[in-house]
């Protein structure tokens, strides 16, 4: 991998054409080392234009991550996150359960620029270009143990839905048990992973995934239909900085109101914003088989309540996927 690569798409965030030369000139190095980088680039899926006499672009301005301007859009809780940005990670949740493992700190936050293999529900694979999403994962850890946290994908939800209000989308829903929608299409996803005892105490690994700015190639690669902040935003540059440090401010208020109340706390408010509740729906089985039933409301665990032709039942996170009856 070459060291000059992120160096130099950050030079061509302004959208405009650098040539090789004064690229060179600018980073003292050869005009083959610029040629190189950014061929490095085009095999992480980068889009390059390039042309000659007139050098290298990128498709549209773009803004990177800046460590100090997350902390700044964090607010006055920016003393409370260890926020480390990287160019390019396989997977921001692995990345973190590793650190998490080595002792890092609570309220740690990694987030990367691309992401090449991060990690869905259920197996998936979360699709990521560079400025295309915006992936990150949080580190928080609880006295309780592990068993102690049903519900806590939901209330993460919650706090998704409280920064995007804040960020002016006010019409966004939540689907059980981790995703964003807005008008039935997927805007975000959520992630949990946890390390320590069933008793306690215990740690969560938040990985969170948004679309930014999708390209027509990427939302024809995702298996189900998505949306980003740039559509909802009619086009506007969607600062990701604001939207990351927006974001973990809302999940650090969710997060302690939750280490108080449990989800219980904020089960009513996550009810307002579900987008399948009193509605028919069809619940997937990891064997296949496919259960109908008219959805219920969720129970003070965050479990899913389904009236079915068998009566109520609970559905817990790990064992269905659930889609839409239509």
């Amino acid at each position: 991998m070459s060291k000059l690569t992120f160096p130099i798409l950050q030079r061509l965030a302004d959208g405009q054409f650098h040539s090789g030369e004064a690229l060179a000139k600018h980073f003292k190095v050869t005009r083959a080392t610029i040629f190189n980088a950014l061929a490095h680039a085009q095999t992480l899926g980068v889009a390059l234009f390039s042309v000659r006499g007139r050098g290298y672009k990128l498709p549209q301005p773009m803004i990177f991550l800046n460590q100090d301007a997350v902390l700044q859009s964090i607010g006055e809780q920016r003393e409370w996150f260890h926020v480390l940005v990287l160019d390019e990670l396989p997977s921001t949740n692995t990345y973190l359960m590793q650190l998490a493992s080595k002792g890092a700190a609570h309220v740690t936050c990694v987030a990367t620029h691309l992401q090449t293999h991060g990690k869905g529900r259920r197996g998936r694979t979360w699709v990521s270009q560079l400025g295309a999403s915006l992936t990150f994962s949080l580190l928080w850890r609880f006295q309780c143990g592990a068993s102690a946290l049903s519900g806590l994908s939901l209330a993460i939800g919650v706090a998704l839905i409280r920064a995007f209000e804040d960020l002016g989308l006010q019409h966004a829903q939540l689907k059980w048990p981790n995703d964003v929608l807005v008008d039935g299409k997927k805007l975000a996803g959520i992630l949990i992973e946890l390390q320590g005892d069933m008793e306690g105490p215990s740690a969560a690994v938040i990985g969170v995934g948004i679309n930014l700015n999708l390209p027509k190639e990427v939302l024809n690669s995702i298996d189900q239909p998505a949306i980003d902040l740039a559509n909802v935003n009619n086009g506007q540059l969607v600062n990701p900085n604001m939207v990351l440090g927006t974001v973990l401010k809302h999940i650090a208020n969710c997060l302690q109101q939750f280490e108080q109340d449990g989800f219980a706390g904020l089960r009513d408010e996550w009810l307002r914003h579900h987008a399948y509740n009193q509605q028919a729906v069809r619940l997937l089985m990891p064997n296949g088989v496919e259960t109908h039933g008219v959805v219920q409301g969720v129970a003070e665990d965050g479990i899913l309540l389904v009236e079915t032709a068998f009566g109520l039942q609970r559905f817990s996170a790990g064992e269905i996927s659930l889609r839409g009856a239509s």
